[in-house]
């Protein structure tokens, strides 16, 4: 045992200094130990090994004391690190998940609910553990044509790659229902993947499955090469992140758009749509895949804002700043846990920033927030009624 146990530490130190051999490496030996990563991670109070202790512990050689411990089972994985560190170190994408699968090869206690999602994902190819066969059962109430790639045997403009919270919740069916609306109403030329398409595994990369993210990503890659088309939309921010930030590594050359980008970029074709009021005080929630990952903004905003009716208001916390859901990084798979740890709900720390603007809705880009912030209303108390809505629900209402 002594043996396999030395051949481990041998292993992932040879891991860990290969990574300092890199470009991004060599720019994460350069932090100044300011503990701004420290200070602005939302789980910051809960972790024994900050991302700055987990730098300083690299270089002091000591790096199998975090691995030890289940410190990072707090990350998230929601770029406030990345995005508030002076030296532009990528903390979120390169060296956090690499010491969490680390972590996981040194702890065999994993959440059970965490567990059985990553299962889910190797198996089904969703982490519902769903049957792939009712990816695409949404479609028949979709109210208009969705195509099949395979069936439309030619090249499209827009890849549609719906993503599983969206093909197998009946709450984010409403999400692609809208998609589907909205793309049909503006003329687009699209198609899905149908029964095919599998999670674009963006959760395995940024927690502990390096190797469940390659099987996805390799599986999806050669999924994409049998059909021809110009760019893939999606309004899952975490599959967004990963076909940008990931999937060029395996050979991804289309153009990647959330669906917030997209519709931003169709705006004035849309305005003229938009024909229903909707009367309604919007708050925004910014995406940490979406928002501080590649700085998108702006067009969700200009997208509620060109719905008749719309008054929007911002949360204290906005754009760079905004308190993350708590869904990334296997957070999604993680409240039990959490609570167990003393540790708060960061879905109810935004939930209580978004009922102070005495909005009616609260809006969001991504899937995951759907759930997470309607699980949160059901348990902060509140006066005024508040509803959780995807702005291209929002946008295909006012179509009407």
């Amino acid at each position: 045992m002594a043996g396999v146990a030395e051949a481990a530490v041998v292993d992932r130190t040879t891991t860990l200094q290969t990574l300092l051999n890199t470009p991004a490496g060599k720019r994460m030996i350069t932090c100044i130990q300011c503990g701004t990563c420290a200070g602005t991670c939302p789980y910051g109070d809960y972790m024994e090994f900050s991302p700055r202790l987990v730098i300083n512990m690299l270089r002091r050689g000591f790096i199998d004391e975090v691995i030890k411990s289940d410190s990072l089972l707090r990350c998230v994985a929601c770029y406030a690190c990345t995005a508030k560190c002076p030296r532009n170190i990528r903390l979120t994408d390169v060296l956090l998940p690499l010491v969490k699968e680390q972590v996981l090869m040194n702890n065999t206690q994993m959440p059970a609910e965490f567990q059985k999602s990553l299962e889910n994902m190797h198996r089904y190819g969703n982490p519902m553990g769903e049957s792939p066969r009712k990816r695409t059962a949404w479609t028949a109430t979709a109210g208009v044509k969705v195509p099949l790639i395979a069936e439309v045997k030619r090249e499209v403009d827009v890849l549609w790659f719906v993503e599983c919270y969206t093909s197998f919740y009946a709450r984010g069916q409403d999400n692609s229902r809208a998609t589907a609306k909205l793309f049909a109403a503006l003329g687009v030329d699209f198609a899905i993947l149908g029964n095919d398409e599998k999670c674009a595994g963006e959760c395995g990369q940024m927690t502990w499955e390096s190797g469940l993210f390659e099987s996805l990503a390799e599986y999806n890659m050669k999924l994409f090469g049998k059909y021809k088309f110009r760019r893939i939309v999606t309004g899952d921010a975490h599959a967004f992140n990963a076909f940008r930030f990931r999937y060029p590594m395996y050979g991804l050359t289309q153009p990647v758009e959330h669906t917030t980008q997209f519709f931003a970029r169709h705006l004035e074709q849309l305005k003229p749509k938009l024909k229903k009021p909707l009367n309604m005080v919007v708050t925004y929630h910014d995406p940490c895949c979406l928002g501080r990952a590649v700085g998108c903004y702006e067009d969700p905003r200009a997208l509620l804002q060109a719905i008749p009716g719309v008054k929007l208001v911002e949360m204290v916390h906005n754009r760079v700043n905004a308190v993350c859901c708590g869904g990334g990084g296997g957070g999604m798979w993680l409240d039990t846990y959490y609570k167990q740890k003393g540790m708060d709900r960061l879905s109810e720390r935004r939930v209580k920033e978004a009922i102070a603007t005495g909005a009616d809705v609260l809006a969001v880009a991504c899937p995951y927030e759907v759930s997470r912030f309607e699980d949160a209303l059901k348990v902060v108390p509140h006066d005024k009624p508040m509803v959780v809505r995807d702005v291209v629900e929002l946008l295909a209402e006012s179509i009407g």
